[in-house]
């Protein structure tokens, strides 16, 4: 499966953090977060495991108990069902990987819906 980039909407799915399904396969799913300077990334948890990278921006993630300063190049693994959270310190963007496809996010797909 190959998708174009296009100008679909991103949709909000916190206040001041957006996101769009780049591409999904039968086992996992991509997506882009926009994520605005102050913003939170609220206490919450989902069965499938997830993968992030930092492209932009700066943020703070707790997850296990440990705080974690996040810049541009890092990245992470959170394992499903983990409880986790973040705070938005500069404009951010993020590429998330989630295994199996968070059958939530398929109508963020612009072929979805």
């Amino acid at each position: 499966m190959f998708f174009h980039n296009d100008d679909q909407d991103y949709h909000e799915i916190m206040p001041g953090i957006k996101g769009k399904t780049l591409v999904y396969g039968e086992k996992s799913l991509l997506v882009e977060f926009l994520m605005s300077k102050n913003s939170k990334l609220e206490l919450h948890s989902h069965p499938e495991e997830q993968n992030g990278y930092l492209v932009s921006g700066r943020m703070r993630l707790y997850f296990n108990g440990e705080v974690h300063e996040v810049f541009p190049g890092d990245s992470w693994n959170v394992p499903g069902n983990l409880e986790h959270s973040g705070d938005v310190l500069e404009d951010s963007v993020i590429v998330g990987v989630f295994a199996p496809v968070r059958q939530s996010y398929l109508p963020y797909h612009p072929h979805k819906g």
